[in-house]
């Protein structure tokens, strides 16, 4: 992978994430009935199957497990496309489509360009040939990069995933500008004026 575009710093803690989270295993390759095509949570047996890596902790911004990724997810069966919001270490399933997010990274405020990524992993349940039945591949496992997605992509016929945003702060960021600009700290309406004073009480007397 290129980390040509990206800091010394920030190229060497990705990498550090990638090789760490490299030993997640794929998932089982059992059958499942086929689901609805919303985000739901993964079943039972999928959980199972899946074991829990260490995550590298970042010694800036918000805890590795605090921090929320929004991924989009594109069938490109029938060219629609949804959000799909993880907590780290969660999966959902979406169709015949399980993505799952190990982590996700910010470069600090002070590198440029800047950067947003996510350890994904996406499993898909479909057949090696017509004559099969469906078992769970997994199809991606590796860091996705918002801003340089040619970095890395999801090899796929029919899904593609990638990232929108990884939300979490670093020290300081919570009095920012755009912060104290957010729709919880927006000034409040002006209060009612007062009402005019009626004609008979502003004339003066004759």
């Amino acid at each position: 992978m290129d980390a040509g575009r990206l800091s010394p710093m920030r190229a060497a803690h990705l990498f550090g994430l990638a090789a760490s989270l490299a030993a997640l295993s794929a998932c089982n390759r059992g059958s499942d009935d086929a689901a609805e095509a919303v985000a739901t949570e993964v079943p039972k047996s999928f959980n199972a199957s899946v074991a829990n890596a260490p995550v590298v902790e970042s010694e800036y911004g918000t805890p590795v497990k605090d921090r929320v990724a929004t991924l989009g997810l594109l069938n490109k069966r029938n060219n629609l496309s949804q959000d799909v919001v993880l907590k780290v270490g969660e999966a959902k399933r979406i169709g015949n489509v399980i993505v799952k997010l190990a982590t996700c990274e910010r470069s600090l405020p002070w590198e440029t360009p800047p950067e947003t990524g996510a350890f994904v992993q996406v499993f898909v349940e479909e057949r090696e040939r017509a004559d099969q039945p469906l078992n769970w591949h997994k199809v991606f496992s590796g860091w996705l990069f918002k801003n340089s997605p040619a970095l890395s992509v999801v090899q796929h016929p029919i899904y593609d995933v990638w990232v929108k945003d990884c939300a979490m702060k670093f020290p300081g960021e919570e009095d920012s500008p755009a912060a104290a600009a957010s729709p919880s700290s927006a000034a409040k309406p002006a209060a009612k004026p007062s009402p005019a004073p009626s004609p008979s009480a502003a004339a003066p007397g004759r």
